[in-house]
């Protein structure tokens, strides 16, 4: 029997487009708004705001696509849209909390037929589980993506999946229920929230009983083990939402091919920092329009004194990196230092000494675009 996670999302339904509503112009060359119906909230019609786009290209047959999806304090926004147009990219980006966009990062005016409010919806977990904002939040995003491959434009065969934040831990979740898409690449979100995550006040709010039922509905470490959509998992070491043991335990659930970047204290944000790390961009051209694909680490470990790593890169790699930490506690608060490790190019390995007050340990592949892939990080026994 294919596993279906919950009866709320009924991915039959879901994967039909959904139908369309007009919105004002956005105002903006080549980029589109719209409204979509959603599910029924409170027994009542809802309707989801977004931002499309399709590049010129499109004249000359079918193009890849991407669903964007803003994190905490956001919303659809045009400049991400245009930004996947520029490189030739049908794209949408949704609100996924009941909001109409200003188009930027701010001005978000709630909707009359909106859907529930945002984020997490921890205060709300008593609610019938079909009114919950994860549910409502997840089929957004997935309806957004029926939507963007029933334009003739797109090449449904061809679209990416990627989210911020919130949009990270929301895109963990949905490219675990809808297997359409071709990869999935959140940034800094992932699941484990019940950790020792940003979010833990609000747990111990609610109480053990009903923060295990948010966790038991909505942690993406509940869906991250079906998911058969190859991941990129983009986040930082400092992250103050998604420490790095947490996404570290999220990324090994799928079954699926994973690639990781890990930068040292990358920021946390809309913008330039969470919606345009290189790596996305070449990990959907190695996908949709072949692309060189960013380098597969094959081995990394720790014997000793020493850290060897083994990889497969079609890329020139410019450098490596050894990245460590001498501290212990919360991640958010340790510093990391980073120094340059031994490639031997031509073999296809790495290699560097552990330094003596080391705590964790990682290497970051450098190619020539400027592209990191992280291995694992690693703890010393």
């Amino acid at each position: 029997m294919k596993w279906q996670p919950t009866p709320f999302w009924n991915m039959q339904a879901l994967a039909v487009a959904p139908r369309v509503h007009e919105a004002a112009p956005a105002g903006v060359e080549g980029v589109q708004a719209l409204y979509y119906e959603g599910l029924p909230w409170n027994g009542k019609a809802t309707r989801v705001f977004a931002y499309y786009g399709i590049p010129a290209s499109a004249a000359g047959g079918r193009v890849p696509g991407m669903v964007l999806v803003h994190g905490g304090g956001g919303s659809a926004f045009i400049p991400w849209v245009q930004l996947w147009m520029s490189r030739g990219y049908a794209a949408i980006a949704m609100d996924t909390c009941g909001c109409i966009s200003g188009g930027g990062h701010a001005n978000h005016s709630r909707h009359e037929l909106g859907g529930p409010p945002g984020w997490g919806g921890f205060d709300r977990i008593d609610d019938p589980v079909e009114d919950q904002w994860a549910c409502h939040a997840v089929a957004d995003v997935l309806l957004a993506h029926s939507l963007l491959r029933s334009f003739p434009q797109v090449d449904p065969d061809r679209v990416g999946l990627t989210g911020v934040s919130w949009g990270g831990y929301l895109t963990c979740i949905a490219s675990a229920i809808d297997d359409r898409f071709g990869f999935a690449a959140p940034v800094y979100g992932c699941g484990f929230l019940g950790d020792n995550s940003v979010w833990l006040g609000d747990f111990a709010k609610m109480g053990p009983d009903r923060a295990r039922r948010w966790l038991g509905l909505w942690d993406p470490s509940v869906y991250l083990p079906r998911s058969k959509v190859p991941m990129l998992w983009v986040s930082g070491t400092n992250d103050f939402a998604y420490p790095m043991d947490s996404w570290q335990k999220s990324y090994r659930l799928p079954p699926t091919a994973r690639t990781l970047c890990l930068r040292v204290r990358m920021p946390h944000g809309h913008g330039g920092p969470g919606e345009n790390p290189p790596e996305i961009h070449a990990q959907a051209e190695a996908f949709f329009q072949n692309g060189t694909p960013l380098p597969k680490i094959t081995k990394a470990d720790h014997a000793g004194c020493g850290i060897q790593l083994a990889f497969e890169s079609e890329a020139p790699i410019a450098q490596a990196e050894l990245n460590f930490t001498t501290d212990s506690g919360p991640w958010l608060e340790r510093n990391w230092q980073t120094e340059p490790a031994a490639l031997h190019a031509g073999e296809g390995t790495v290699s560097a000494a552990w330094p003596a007050t080391a705590t964790v340990c990682y290497i970051n592949l450098v190619d020539d675009q400027g592209c990191v892939t992280s291995s694992e990080h690693m703890v010393r026994p």
